[in-house]
């Protein structure tokens, strides 16, 4: 069995004023602050580490990453033993269909919460089994022996159509009005190797480096605030979190 090594590291950055982003791992949450963890899967069969980006008016970005961080921890932690992979995802998809009910209900019987919504990327551990999800346009990617791949796929419209013309506008997310959304997910518990780095982050984590600098900053054996800092020196405007989980 192995280990996860991880380090985790949320910043308000150069021009926001709060910040919106929020980090789970395993029950920890974590935003303004660094984190580090080692934990032995051995002893722990679910659990999750993701990014939340919120968005919407002031302080209403940050109520939707804490709430859907939240509940997808006491969620996951509350499944059924012994679920098939049918059954697993079947219960994160309908999971996600009522979390985003519940965001989208906040904002309309709060007017401080109207059209707030989130991101969600990461990787969820249940059983001996590991998937990565993501709903928006957070990433996750997969460093492996010296190259960097994004495993996630953005949801956003300079995906759709190209860097030309960039809107940071995205496709989908959970709450933000959004009355369907959905989640990519995929299995990888028979493409773990050891050594494995997974990069978990925001969008202001990538708009801000690019994946060659930030595939050398993970060949030199940089944290998750090595990584944000990079972010921040090269001007920090939006919330920056990371999230590096290495297997050993």
């Amino acid at each position: 069995m192995y280990k996860l090594q991880i380090t985790a590291s949320s910043n308000v950055g150069l021009v926001r004023t709060n910040n919106e982003d929020m980090i789970l791992v395993r029950n920890k949450y974590i935003r303004d602050e660094d984190y580090s963890a080692e934990i032995d899967m051995s002893v722990c069969d679910r659990l999750a580490v993701c990014v939340a980006d919120g968005m919407g008016g002031y302080e209403a970005g940050e109520v939707a990453s804490q709430e859907v961080l939240s509940s997808l921890h006491f969620f996951l932690s509350d499944m059924p033993e012994k679920l098939s992979n049918e059954e697993f995802n079947e219960a994160i998809v309908e999971w996600l269909n009522s979390i985003n009910n519940v965001i989208n209900s906040k904002g309309k019987n709060d007017d401080a919460y109207r059209n707030m919504g989130t991101t969600l990327v990461g990787l969820l551990f249940y059983e001996g089994r590991v998937y990565w999800i993501n709903c928006g346009d957070s990433r996750i990617y997969r460093f492996r022996n010296g190259s960097l791949q994004q495993l996630s796929t953005d949801h956003s419209f300079a995906a759709l159509y190209g860097e030309q013309g960039h809107t940071n506008a995205i496709t989908n997310c959970i709450g933000a009005g959004c009355t369907t959304t959905f989640i990519d997910m995929q299995e990888i518990t028979g493409d773990l190797l050891v050594d494995d780095v997974f990069l978990i982050c925001s969008d202001g984590m990538t708009d801000m480096v690019d994946d060659c600098h930030i595939e050398r900053l993970l060949d030199i054996d940089c944290n998750a605030s090595q990584l944000c800092h990079a972010a921040i020196d090269a001007g920090g405007y939006d919330n920056c979190s990371s999230c590096v989980v290495k297997i050993v």
